[in-house]
């Protein structure tokens, strides 16, 4: 199992309408694609922004192509994230996941 991690700062203001957003469109396309096996959302407000984790759990590479494309470790935006958050990082996090 490969587990993917993405992260995102938005201003604490916007932290619920983005939390909506991220809802209606990522964590729905991660649901979507055949080999996913759990999305995750995360928010902590921390002062003035608010930082988002998605967590998802695959059960290969290739399914996680299935949503990113071939280039995986690239963390796919949304066309309105460019109205919510306050950097794009490029990369997102991957780890192979053991659970006993």
């Amino acid at each position: 199992m490969i587990t993917r991690i993405w992260h995102g700062i938005t201003k604490a203001h916007h932290a619920d309408e983005y939390l909506q957003y991220v809802e209606d469109t990522g964590m729905k396309d991660y649901r979507d694609v055949k080999g996913n096996l759990s999305a995750k959302l995360l928010r902590r407000i921390d002062g003035d922004v608010c930082h988002f984790l998605t967590v998802t759990e695959w059960d290969n590479y290739e399914s996680i192509k299935g949503f990113a494309g071939d280039d995986y470790e690239k963390a796919r935006y949304y066309d309105r994230d460019k109205e919510f958050l306050l950097e794009f990082e490029e990369l997102v996090q991957h780890f192979e996941t053991h659970v006993y």
